[in-house]
């Protein structure tokens, strides 16, 4: 599965587009744009998996900073920034990983 499977390409490209210049990356912002604000839980799930590169169950600070990669080869990497600010935003626990949940957060925000 890969996820132009749950994406659409036009979505993914418009949302990379919307953030190309560091420093404007929002989650909230690429989850409306890319369509993952509209996907079921089941369906972030699903993109969880893909975006977990290690297969971990979750997603470490150190892998999300490559986010917008795995949506793209060639994108940009997030800032130490975005990535703190991202983390910050979905980390519930405060155990510096985000786990499935934490990416269905974006879909309520």
């Amino acid at each position: 599965m890969s996820l132009t499977d749950i994406l659409s390409p036009s979505d993914i490209a418009a949302a990379l587009q919307d953030c190309q210049a560091p420093d404007s990356f929002s989650p909230k912002k690429f989850f409306q744009i890319s369509g993952m604000s509209k996907k079921s839980s089941s369906q972030l799930k699903d993109i969880f998996r893909i975006l977990d590169n290690d297969q971990s169950g979750f997603i470490e600070e150190d892998e999300l900073k490559y986010f917008l990669q795995r949506f793209q080869h060639g994108a940009r990497m997030l800032t130490t920034s975005e990535t703190k600010t991202f983390m910050a935003a979905a980390d519930h626990d405060g155990d510096g990983k985000i786990g499935a949940e934490g990416i269905d957060y974006f879909k309520y925000k």
